[in-house]
């Protein structure tokens, strides 16, 4: 296996410029941006985690897609390797399904994910223009004296406006290479994430405790109540699965849904703001 054949990122929102012709080892869920960016990268193949598979099969969505493009791609149990972590998945990852155009090389699930990936460098590179696909924003509530409600498909699309907002994000819970300064990089009021099956090593809901010590409300929804990298499947149908401690001191908890936790969140910064008003 040559490391100039194959390449690992914690995200495929952060890659290099001479990734075009190498096959990609992604610690990014295999939902449909993630496809989309793969394909417009020039990848000769590549691997995403599962994230549980999910509601609608989302975590698999990049299969099919990437399949009409003629991309071999495949996706890593959640459960044999930590999603974020593109090089975790490469150590130890086992694969749990491959797209038609990856089991024309052999790729097929069961192998290991570095079995996969040097089986995908023998495929041809195909040359073509990946359908225009773009991740939304999009605003659930309007601020006012309190904070808004903001959904966005990924967490890369946080900006610094989004400073003391809520945060509904399609993102995975998990943080990006073990890394803390990953958890999101703004100082937001709130935000939701994908729980993405939760996984091995509970990677999956791993940025709460760090949020906790930024003094951020955090929680995650179950994967089947919501699809991954779809902000508003997850405000219109997710389940909060798992919270931190300062979500669950507002009264969040495990069954609610993201308008409750937002509205909580709302009354907390509420009754924070009377106290601070009447101590003056």
């Amino acid at each position: 296996m040559s490391e100039q054949d194959i390449f690992t990122t914690p995200s495929i929102t952060k890659l290099p410029e001479n990734i075009a012709g190498r096959v990609l080892v992604s610690g990014s869920h295999g939902g449909m941006y993630p496809a989309y960016l793969a394909a417009r990268s020039g990848v000769r193949g590549v691997v995403f985690n599962d994230a549980g598979g999910g509601r609608d099969n989302a975590g698999f969505a990049s299969l099919p897609y990437l399949d009409n493009l003629g991309i071999p791609a495949a996706t890593c149990s959640h459960l044999s390797a930590r999603i974020g972590d593109g090089k975790d998945m490469l150590d130890r990852g086992k694969i749990s399904q491959a797209n038609l155009t990856a089991a024309k090389l052999g790729c097929s699930a069961g192998q290991t994910v570095g079995e996969t990936a040097e089986l995908m460098t023998i495929s041809d590179l195909r040359s073509f223009e990946a359908p225009v696909y773009q991740e939304s924003r999009v605003c659930f509530l309007e601020a006012g004296a309190e904070p808004g409600v903001w959904g966005i498909d990924s967490a890369s699309l946080v900006k610094p406006g989004d400073i003391d907002q809520i945060i509904v994000t399609g993102s995975h819970g998990g943080l990006l290479g073990n890394d803390p300064a990953t958890a999101i990089r703004v100082q937001v009021a709130a935000c939701a994430f994908n729980d993405a099956g939760v996984g091995i090593d509970r990677v999956g809901i791993t940025r709460l405790p760090v949020l906790n010590e930024r003094g951020i409300a955090a929680v995650t929804v179950d994967c089947m109540s919501a699809r991954i990298g779809d902000a508003c499947s997850m405000w219109e149908t997710g389940k909060i699965s798992y919270v931190n401690q300062i979500s669950k001191a507002m009264g969040i908890g495990p069954g609610q849904s993201l308008p409750v936790f937002a509205e909580k969140v709302r009354r907390a910064i509420r009754r924070a703001q009377d106290r601070q008003h009447h101590s003056i």
